[in-house]
């Protein structure tokens, strides 16, 4: 494979405009850059990009030299937050590390990430359990690139698109729980519904536990870490069902696949998404347990940098745009949760 002429005068550019500021400029800065942008923290950047904090802190402060404007606000505030001129400069930072590592990997003959390759940061449970049907569905629209999975709880997956690690953000999204992402600045698409419902095991053709249990008898409960998105959910829920639930904790975790295998067990109920316990349900070792009162509709939401412009991520959005305006199905069950959903973007 050969250097593309547009991606060697990219390549000089990038060059030549360090050169008229009549000083170096590192690349590792602006890795420097990027990991303390993604984590808010000197100490845990350093960390990451295995240097001191004294050194990663120098190195910071250099680039900030050379570009003669504050990246970070260094005010008693915690995580440090990007100034304005940072916020700006984290999408062309991340765009300069994707085509230097595009043009080395193009003069070594081996396949470019940037044209051909989307990165997608979404949660465990939907990387695990829908990607796969919606890559079949969305690879041919997108022009047949390959894709990269960064898979995290919601808070992170937000902090890795955020900081321009990846091209598209997929999440869960409540009205009552928004992600807050700057409209101006990101194009958001609803595409889907997913129900999060309480599950038990079946033994002997019947539902293990059910709900909502008893003061004497409660229900063993399979419940999410503290702060984890799903677990927020289920909380919406039980403040919302007038019934009282009774039950004790008897496992925690961060993960639905994890609580998934201790349902299964027959350790308790957990509240998963459909997705999650779809085969389980198929196959009749779990069912869901209480009636609608105890379940809960998600919007399922796909973000993109605005000013990312590369025709594979503008081809993916357009056809989850027309996906969605001509997908009646999902509408009505969910046309006023997606609008409060829209309006809250909004909001800072």
């Amino acid at each position: 494979m050969t250097l593309s002429i547009a991606n060697v005068s990219e390549l000089k550019a990038i060059v030549i405009t360090i050169k008229q500021r009549g000083e170096s400029m590192e690349y590792g800065w602006l890795l420097d850059f990027l990991a303390l942008a993604e984590t808010g923290s000197f100490t845990t950047a350093a960390d990451k990009r295995h240097s001191s904090p004294s050194a990663f802190s120098r190195r910071i402060q250099a680039l900030e030299h050379w570009l003669g404007v504050k990246l970070f606000d260094r005010g008693t505030r915690y995580p440090t937050a990007l100034t304005p001129a940072g916020e700006r400069f984290r999408a062309h930072a991340a765009d300069l590390v994707r085509r230097m590592v595009d043009s080395r990997a193009e003069l070594r003959g081996e396949p470019i990430s940037g044209a051909e390759t989307i990165t997608f940061a979404l949660p465990h449970t939907l990387a695990s359990s829908r990607f796969p049907a919606w890559w079949k569905e969305w690879r041919e629209s997108a022009g047949n690139p390959s894709c990269r999975l960064l898979a995290d709880n919601v808070h992170d997956s937000v902090t890795n698109f955020v900081a321009g690690l990846a091209d598209i953000l997929i999440c869960f999204h409540h009205a009552q729980q928004p992600i807050y992402l700057d409209v101006g600045h990101y194009q958001g698409v609803v595409f889907g519904t997913e129900w999060l419902r309480p599950y038990t095991a079946v033994r002997g053709g019947r539902p293990m536990f059910t709900l909502p249990g008893t003061a004497r008898s409660p229900v063993p409960l399979l419940t999410y870490s503290s702060g984890a998105f799903v677990g927020r959910m289920v909380d919406l829920i039980l403040q919302s069902t007038e019934e009282r639930l009774h039950g004790t904790t008897v496992c925690e975790s961060d993960l639905a696949d994890a609580l998934l295998g201790m349902v299964k067990a027959g350790h308790g109920v957990a509240w998963l998404p459909e997705c999650t316990a779809a085969a389980s349900v198929a196959t009749g070792a779990l069912r869901a347990v209480g009636d609608e009162r105890w379940s809960l509709p998600l919007t399922l939401y796909a973000y993109r940098d605005r000013t990312d412009a590369r025709p594979a991520v503008n081809r993916l959005m357009s056809h989850l745009e027309s996906r969605a305006t001509s997908d009646a199905s999902a509408e009505p069950a969910n046309s006023q949760l997606a609008g409060s959903a829209r309006l809250s973007h909004g909001d800072k």
